[in-house]
């Protein structure tokens, strides 16, 4: 059963005791400082810090970190979820939730592939965009892609067989993993992300192909 809301001393107590190091700031401005000079791999970003809330904090982190991003928020309407996952965040946890269930998602986190891990595979090439699964940089027509590392997963499992539909199921299991328990929703909310930063037409498009009902594909980019 989740726990009533847990401060933040219970839940950086928590996830010190599973063994992760644990920073922790009040409020925005602190919280980008802390990222700037800690270098995170995982931040848990509340929703409704004071000072600048967390949508801008995490606007402005993504303009100098790829750790991934879980927003936690107090508000269960589907706009903000919404909103707090187009502004770079990579999840989103609902209060009141579990100290458990925050540590499960940090491992699975955790457990993603990071630069430079990926197996010895070539550069693909589809249409003039360029992905290189090993040091996880893609290229539109020459110029670098500022994609987060979610995003980044998502575009290189669509590239491995272009032209072949995987379902939401499918993609979910291989960008998130098989234990990653979050909403799947997830999936559509950064396609529509990463078609943004691909400058794609969601009605017309050249890279990514929606399969109503089903999935989401990758076109030739032509």
């Amino acid at each position: 059963m989740p726990a009533p809301d847990l401060s933040v001393q219970v839940v950086a107590g928590y996830l010190e005791r599973e063994g992760f190091e644990v920073a922790v700031a009040g409020e925005g401005h602190a919280a980008l400082d802390l990222a700037r000079d800690r270098e995170p791999d995982v931040v848990v970003l509340d929703l409704m810090l004071p000072g600048i809330d967390g949508l801008e904090v995490c606007r402005r982190l993504r303009t100098f970190s790829d750790a991934y991003v879980i927003m936690l928020t107090a508000r269960t309407e589907e706009l903000d979820r919404v909103i707090g996952l187009s502004t770079g965040a990579d999840d989103y946890v609902t209060k009141p939730f579990s100290a458990p269930e925050l540590v499960a998602r940090v491992r699975a986190m955790l457990r993603r592939p990071r630069a430079g891990t990926a197996r010895d595979e070539p550069v693909r090439r589809v249409g003039d965009l360029t992905i290189d699964p090993v040091t996880r940089e893609a290229l539109r027509g020459g110029q670098r892609l500022e994609l987060t590392r979610t995003e980044f997963d998502l575009l290189d499992v669509l590239t491995e067989r272009p032209g072949h539909v995987l379902s939401r199921d499918q993609i979910f299991e291989q960008v998130w993993g098989g234990q990653w328990f979050g909403d799947r929703h997830v999936v559509d909310v950064h396609v529509a992300n990463l078609r943004r930063k691909l400058g794609d037409d969601a009605q017309s498009p050249r890279y990514i192909r929606t399969v109503r009902g089903f999935g989401y594909g990758m076109g030739a980019g032509t």
